[in-house]
């Protein structure tokens, strides 16, 4: 059983995306101790892919400048180790198959258990197609999660009750990035979620003022930050660290107002 739970035991859960590498690992780790000194329940960190097909324009534009400067696998799983020293929250890896695959899966899955990585996030590995992971996931206590669409439809109560983790729903079509307007039927999808499951379940996508982060969060268990995060990172480089600490500090008031 992973750390997981415990980020949503303590009411609402913020989640904070990072992408590991942008605009260099030091900066990533100050970026993931401000999230966590100023309320962020779980970290969620990226390994940058080549071709991100989730991704919008601000997160894809973050992996292709981590990319550049060199970046690895294995120098994020020492950041993790690093970062373990001092940080309890959960964290997951949100990445690609392909990534997973090159490093070879029992290799990555086995490294994610000694470093203390809790789980797996791949936004392109179909439902049907999971168990390609799940063994070795589960061989090494990291949960593989899952993600729910508004075209998942009749798919929903079944990935829900195969669940772990938490459950990871997507607010809108398309791909990441700030939206001015969530206009999605949420709350038919976590009707359906909540009568299959007791896992937590958080949205994510499009979510960057407090008063959607609210408005989501009182839907469900939680909300998922990422692109509004980047454009910080973006924005101030080495200096982002402090003014991250503080979006996510107002995010996560905003949230239990």
């Amino acid at each position: 059983m992973s750390r997981i739970k415990t980020a949503f035991e303590n009411g609402k859960a913020f989640i904070a995306f990072v992408t590991c590498g942008d605009p260099d690992l030091s900066t990533t780790a100050a970026v993931i101790r401000a999230a966590v000194e100023n309320g962020a329940d779980l970290i969620e960190l990226g390994i940058p892919f080549s071709d991100p097909t989730a991704e919008g324009p601000v997160i894809q534009g973050a992996n292709v400048r981590a990319l550049r400067g060199g970046i690895t696998t294995d120098q994020i799983f020492a950041l993790v180790m690093e970062l373990r020293q001092d940080i309890k929250v959960p964290m997951v890896f949100m990445t690609y198959a392909n990534v997973v695959f090159s490093y070879g899966a029992r290799k990555f899955l086995s490294t994610c258990k000694e470093v203390g990585i809790d789980g797996l996030i791949l936004p392109d590995l179909p439902f049907e197609e999971k168990e390609e992971f799940l063994p070795v996931c589960h061989e090494n206590g990291v949960d593989l999660i899952s993600l729910v669409a508004p075209t998942s439809e009749n798919r929903i109560a079944m990935i829900a009750r195969e669940a772990e983790g938490f459950l990871y729903l997507v607010s809108s079509l398309g791909v990441t990035g700030m939206r001015n307007e969530i206009t999605t039927d949420l709350a038919s999808i976590v009707k359906v979620i909540r009568q299959n499951t007791n896992i937590p379940c958080a949205i994510g996508f499009g979510i960057s003022t407090p008063e959607q982060a609210k408005k989501m969060a009182d839907l469900s268990d939680g909300a998922i930050v990422g692109s509004a995060i980047i454009k910080i990172v973006e924005q101030y480089g080495k200096e982002a660290p402090k003014y991250v600490g503080e979006y996510v500090k107002s995010m996560k008031e905003g949230m239990i107002l």
